[in-house]
């Protein structure tokens, strides 16, 4: 009797055994449309066409003549159609080369936001169009909870051997479509585990996303402007680098305080290592290490957050770059994936009916999801001296180049690998705000992050972008800055 293997292969292609000597590989339908030679060439006459007409796109430029009016209207129709202004007028045409992508109205801009970290590969990566080709030749669009195919199973099956690389117990991965729907999962996951407990402990300043639950655990008030309370959450003090022993300190005594002033009501802590739309706060293991021995002490789960993180430190995962592995007990990740995903131990498997969502991941995106990781893991980016880490000494040394030319005009540079920060006109909002609309103007995409103190940010697409995007990237922004200084 024919039967299935345990393991499928790389290309998660079943093997059918008959149980006796030797082996047969019996293809489906769908191996025998990949292979067909009409479908190779045609991919192959199509990436070619990719390849010729990204030729034309060299550089930063401005709108094509007879385009700008018709662009402007349309960017603000969408605007009203969405109930509200697009931050930038940006609209793609659909047509990028690397770190520079095309706008509709012909312009050509550097992208180091990468649509705030989900273009890790940057614009129009032939390997990620090859996915997203044969993506269209799969029979469904999305992927969900009762109908998923093989590449759900090979890309799970990817993401928690790449978390359990260095060590950690994560057993399960369930996909959603947002990083907030992977946080909302998390938290289901941990509550129903440590009912009857309901509290939340979170870093000061943090961001886990803007659902109705969630944006109670953001430390932003205005985010949570006329929503009702769903859920209690105590904060600790985040990492002061600037006093190190202190802040562990300060921290530890924050935690034993909650802990104790509700004893066995806390249901799990959230950890964002390195804090995203906080300013790029970055932690360091000497301070979550106590923290961490502290929580499991009193049998109080431990969330990472790694929806920003993941695939932009000097490790897939940020937990492995701070030698985190054996504390995490629930883990999230995005963006940079393009599949968000919530990983759990066995401890924490929940009951059947918790977890179910009609749509788990477009087709397109698990493909190119797959080809991300693998390049990533396979492609020297990790490690002390990978490219991730060669990047940002790359431009760290930019920014630090401007700040001895042009003094005053930036200050403190934050953040690890691909995620880099620095404060101009001393983070004053409006004129940060206004810095980061001159630079798309010039030809530069970034955001801000932070509070009070707003900072410039880079989330930079580190499978696409090259030392020379980054130094001509570097020369426009400081034309702005001293354009706005004057």
């Amino acid at each position: 009797m024919a039967i299935f293997s345990e393991h499928p292969d790389d290309l998660g292609v079943f093997r059918i055994t008959n149980g006796q000597a030797g082996s047969l590989m019996l293809k489906t339908v769908a191996e025998h449309l990949a292979e067909d030679p009409k479908v190779q060439m045609g991919k192959k006459l199509l990436l070619e066409a990719l390849e010729h007409h990204q030729k034309g796109i060299t550089g930063v430029r401005g709108p094509l003549p007879g385009r700008e009016l018709a662009y402007s209207d349309l960017v603000k129709q969408f605007g009203e159609l969405r109930g509200g202004a697009l931050f930038f007028p940006y609209l793609g045409s659909g047509m990028g080369k690397g770190a520079l992508v095309e706008l509709a109205d012909g312009s050509v801009k550097y992208d180091f936001i990468s649509g705030i970290g989900v273009h890790h590969w940057g614009h129009s990566h032939p390997r990620v169009a090859e996915a997203l080709l044969d993506a269209a030749l799969k029979d469904t669009v999305q992927q969900g909870n009762l109908q998923q195919n093989v590449e759900s199973a090979t890309l799970a099956r990817d993401l928690v051997a790449g978390a359990n690389r260095r060590g950690a117990a994560l057993k399960h991965c369930f996909f959603s479509t947002s990083g907030a729907m992977a946080n909302e999962n998390a938290l289901k996951i941990v509550l129903q585990k440590k009912y009857p407990a309901d509290r939340i402990l979170a870093f000061e300043g943090c961001f886990m996303g803007r659902t109705l639950t969630l944006s109670q655990i953001t430390d932003k008030p205005e985010y949570r402007e006329g929503l009702r309370e769903t859920i209690h959450v105590d904060y600790i003090p985040f990492f002061d680098p600037e006093d190190p022993t202190g802040s562990i300190q300060r921290s530890l005594a924050a935690l034993k305080r909650h802990i104790r002033r509700y004893p066995g009501k806390h249901a799990v802590m959230a950890f964002e290592l390195i804090q995203g739309e906080g300013g790029f706060n970055a932690g360091a293991r000497d301070f979550f290490v106590p923290l961490m021995e502290e929580l499991k002490n009193h049998d109080i789960p431990i969330l990472v957050d790694e929806v920003q993180t993941f695939g932009r430190t000097t490790e897939l995962f940020a937990f492995q770059h701070f030698s985190l592995d054996r504390y995490v007990d629930v883990v999230t990740l995005g963006k940079a994936a393009l599949v968000c995903a919530t990983l759990f131990t066995e401890e924490l498997k929940p009951r059947a009916g918790l977890l179910s969502q009609t749509f788990t991941a477009g087709t397109g995106a698990i493909l190119a999801s797959q080809v991300v990781i693998r390049n990533l893991l396979e492609g020297g980016y990790f490690g002390p001296r990978g490219k991730i880490v060669r990047i940002h000494e790359h431009v760290v040394r930019r920014l630090e180049e401007i700040r001895h030319r042009r003094p005053g005009l930036i200050a403190g540079i934050h953040g690890v690998g691909a995620m880099i920060a620095f404060t101009p006109f001393g983070g004053e909002p409006e004129r940060v705000k206004k810095l980061i609309h001159a630079l798309f103007d010039a030809g530069v995409i970034c955001f801000y992050a932070g509070a009070e103190v707003l900072r410039v940010r880079f989330l930079l697409p580190v499978g696409a972008v090259s030392f020379e995007d980054i130094d001509a990237g570097m020369a426009i922004m400081e034309e702005v800055l001293v354009d706005l200084t004057d």
